[in-house]
């Protein structure tokens, strides 16, 4: 008689064990998916930096898998305000600088402080901390900085026989105006100065005209605790100014053109934008390009800042795995990546020191001493500027159209001032803490 107990069973047991770990395993290695939008169409030079850095994100780990979405939408600030009342925002969301306060206030995002460590707080650069913060929390980080100033054709200078300014010396009113009338006497200038008129009413207007409304002593609201635009936006200081602007258009040194490549195809000497036409303008007039810092008004030296960021949405089911990919863009490598594509500011000081543009002599330097020497001049973060940003820009259309100055800011100033008192009035949906 057989007395050992049968070995059939065993096995099976251990079959069933090893079939178990293996589904775990199995389940483990799943990712989860934490879903990322930006204002991108994919059809930017930003495109490829952020697909290789989602791309590197999801090869460098298994734990989660970031999938991106572009807008299609020409305000996406408006297009994530709707969506985000129905509650279906992603985890991770792009959101352009002066905007964090809209979306902050309401309770759509939540606050990154748990996340940032020390040692990233302390090599980020002042004005991404400043830019990302509402009421005393960060609820942004950028991978960079913007950069707002004056590129030039060093060729039509020369023949001007203008001064080239620096930072520490940068033109005067009066000089910034004699230079636009010398370079409009030169062979091959159609009009000396490009002021991107062919952006529309869009964010643009707000982010590179304050700088002169701001130079000239103005600004868009009061900036204390109770804001208001009435006395500000209207008053003498910001009329000056956009009568100066309207100057410029009625002089024909500025014109409002559809074009977009006036400069880089040399109709015009100078062009008041930003860091992200490095590329094509270096494309095309190679070592004749040069980058000026803008103008000082009367009131000092004031430049842009501020630019796009990310946030965590207060409704991501996921926030570890969506701060596992914000740190991710936060890194040196991947904000180089992104900076040497678009010309931008990059965010963090170890990465800016590696950066071949900003460096001593970069051709982008100029940018980079703007804002370490507080030449950096922020949009107001307060709920509700979207209002603002509409109502000036569509005053500064109208005001380069030929509207009268007094009227069309008063106008602006009276629009936000309404939006502010009912804001007042209403109570926020919850902080998102």
């Amino acid at each position: 008689m057989n007395l050992n107990p049968p070995r059939r069973p065993r096995r099976l047991g251990r079959l069933f064990v090893l079939l178990t770990a293996a589904c775990a395993a199995v389940a483990v290695a799943t990712p989860k998916t934490i879903t990322v939008w930006t204002r991108s169409t994919f059809n930017t030079n930003e495109e490829g930096a952020l697909k290789a850095a989602v791309a590197a994100f999801n090869q460098s780990q298994r734990s989660y898998k970031a999938e991106l979405f572009a807008s299609n939408y020409r305000n996406y600030a408006d297009w994530v305000q709707g969506v985000a009342v129905t509650g279906t925002l992603p985890c991770l969301l792009e959101v352009d600088g002066p905007f964090v306060a809209d979306f902050a206030w309401p309770g759509y995002l939540q606050p990154l402080d748990r996340f940032v460590s020390p040692a990233l707080r302390r090599d980020l650069l002042p004005s991404i901390i400043a830019q990302g913060t509402y009421d005393g929390h960060l609820y942004s980080l950028g991978q960079f900085d913007s950069g707002l100033g004056l590129w030039a054709n060093r060729r039509y200078l020369r023949t001007a026989g203008v001064r080239i300014p620096t930072v520490a010396h940068p033109w005067t009113l009066d000089e910034f105006e004699h230079a636009m009338d010398e370079l409009a006497k030169v062979t091959g200038v159609e009009y000396p100065l490009d002021l991107a008129v062919y952006t529309g009413t869009s964010e643009f207007y707000a982010y590179a005209y304050l700088p002169i409304l701001a130079g000239f002593g103005g600004d868009f609201i009061d900036r204390t605790s109770y804001p208001a635009a009435r006395g500000v936006l209207d008053g003498p200081q910001a009329v000056a100014a956009m009568t100066r602007l309207q100057a410029w258009f009625r002089k024909g040194w500025a014109r409002a053109v559809d074009r977009i490549d006036d400069f880089q195809n040399g109709r015009t000497a100078l062009a008041w934008t930003g860091h992200w036409r490095y590329g094509a303008f270096r494309a095309a007039l190679g070592d004749d390009l040069l980058l000026l810092p803008l103008p000082d008004f009367g009131h000092g030296l004031k430049t842009g800042m501020g630019s796009w960021s990310w946030s965590i949405t207060s409704t991501c089911p996921e926030p570890a795995g969506a701060w596992a990919f914000l740190s991710h863009l936060m890194s040196a490598d991947e904000i180089l990546r992104m900076a040497n594509t678009n010309g931008a500011v990059p965010a963090r000081k170890s990465a800016l020191a590696r950066s071949k543009l900003y460096g001593p002599h970069g051709p982008l330097e100029v940018f980079a001493q703007q804002l370490f020497l507080g030449y950096g001049f922020p949009r107001p973060a307060v709920p509700g500027y979207g209002t603002i940003s509409k109502a000036f820009a569509t005053a500064a259309g109208a005001i380069i159209a030929g509207a009268d100055v007094q009227t069309e800011l008063t106008r602006a100033a009276r629009t936000i001032d309404a939006d502010i008192a009912g804001k007042r009035g209403d109570a926020p949906r919850g902080s998102g803490r």
